[in-house]
């Protein structure tokens, strides 16, 4: 997928992981990528990543339990995952970087601009949520009767790719689906507190609905929102998610150049 090779990778020890990472680039403007629930750099940013490389200096990472990044003991969080960036992005030099997260990476970026607002310039939230309210009717009975077998093919081999090990995807799987089955709703200061350039974007047939993200930039000041003809990552061509003819990935990538660089 992603035909360009990283300038350097390597892993940092943070908070009891070693949480591996990638750099792309040499641009001026620094921009960390974080990946949705079950993914990799690769599955979800490897078509992306060729786009905006020749005009930012990329920063990408992988989370905790996913791809080349170790586990630890006890459930994953969205804070921790915050807490885990934090410190690697402080472990490796970066003082002040923009964030684009996707899907649960966006609830981590949320967290982020919550917790450090100063390390972060400007904010990308892209198909995301903040409120259980967010996501279809039934989302969440679904969610509760999930297997394994309906994780998206793309994703088990792109996880497998780097660690071969069905038990670790198994338990990946498991910490995924239980994080979000106990999401508690957050309370609208999370968003409120946000304060630098923020752009939030949906798929106009996403799985998070169009009026939670209307919401969500009604809380964030002076955010904007875009609205893309996508279904759930298509937009930016994650691997799960059925290609677009080209056009709109490019378009979003335009998009993510311009905003960084106005």
């Amino acid at each position: 997928m992603n035909e360009r090779q990283p300038a350097a990778s390597g892993y940092a020890a943070v908070n009891g992981i070693n949480m591996y990472y990638e750099i792309y680039g040499k641009g001026g403007v620094n921009l960390l990528l974080v990946h949705g629930g079950g993914s990799t750099i690769e599955t979800t940013f490897g078509r992306l990543i060729p786009l905006l490389a020749d005009h930012l200096k990329i920063i990408a990472v992988e989370l905790q339990g996913h791809g080349r990044t170790n586990d630890r003991e006890g459930p994953e969080s969205f804070e921790q995952d915050a807490e885990d960036c934090i410190a690697l992005l402080q472990q490796i030099g970066i003082a002040k970087t923009a964030v684009l997260g996707f899907s649960n990476g966006g609830n981590t970026a949320m967290q982020m601009a919550h917790k450090q607002p100063a390390l972060i310039d400007k904010l990308i939230l892209a198909s995301t949520f903040y409120k259980r309210e967010g996501l279809p009717q039934g989302f969440f009975d679904g969610m509760a009767q999930a297997t394994i077998e309906v994780m998206p093919q793309a994703l088990k081999d792109g996880f497998l790719k780097w660690t071969p090990d069905e038990q670790k995807l198994q338990t990946m799987f498991e910490k995924d689906r239980s994080r979000m089955l106990h999401f508690e709703d957050w309370e609208n200061s999370i968003l409120t507190s946000i304060t630098m350039p923020t752009l939030i974007v949906n798929g106009d047939q996403d799985v998070i609905t169009t009026a939670h993200s209307v919401q969500m930039q009604q809380l964030v000041k002076g955010s904007r929102l875009l609205i893309l003809p996508s279904v759930h990552g298509s937009y930016m061509g994650a691997a799960e998610s059925p290609p677009d003819k080209g056009y709109v990935l490019s378009y979003f990538a335009a998009m993510v150049n311009d905003f960084l660089a106005g």
